[in-house]
């Protein structure tokens, strides 16, 4: 039996963290949610796999996106997990170019669009 790759979902909204899980479990992923970055920090360093992808927003309490990509990058067990940064703010792409994630899209999500980056870092069983 294949294990299904793992995604985590790193986002304070917990409508849109649970509707994006409910989404990637429907096409074949292990959705973890975290609900900030320092929740998702501690949930990869006790994860039983990595995850092939990260989709991460930036404006979060607690540890928000740019601290959470900050310390995965000084970290090499987690440094080259690649990030899908989502956010509605107006320098979400600027902001996510500057902490050097794989790609970003806007909020309200394209899931399709989503759902295509996914598949280019994650194969689902």
């Amino acid at each position: 039996m294949t294990v299904p790759h793992q995604i985590f979902v790193v986002d304070d909204d917990e409508d849109i963290r649970e509707g994006l899980m409910d989404f990637l479990e429907d096409n074949g992923y292990e959705p973890v949610g975290a609900a900030d970055g320092r929740e998702a920090l501690r949930l990869l360093g006790t994860a039983a796999q990595r995850p092939c992808v990260i989709i991460l927003d930036l404006m979060m309490p607690v540890m928000d996106g740019r601290s959470f990509r900050e310390a995965q990058l000084r970290d090499p067990a987690l440094s080259d997990i690649p990030v899908i940064v989502i956010s509605a703010y107006k320098d979400g792409e600027d902001t996510a170019r500057q902490i050097n994630a794989t790609t970003y899209l806007p909020k309200p999500l394209d899931l399709d669009a989503l759902l295509g980056l996914v598949k280019t870092h994650c194969v689902p069983n």
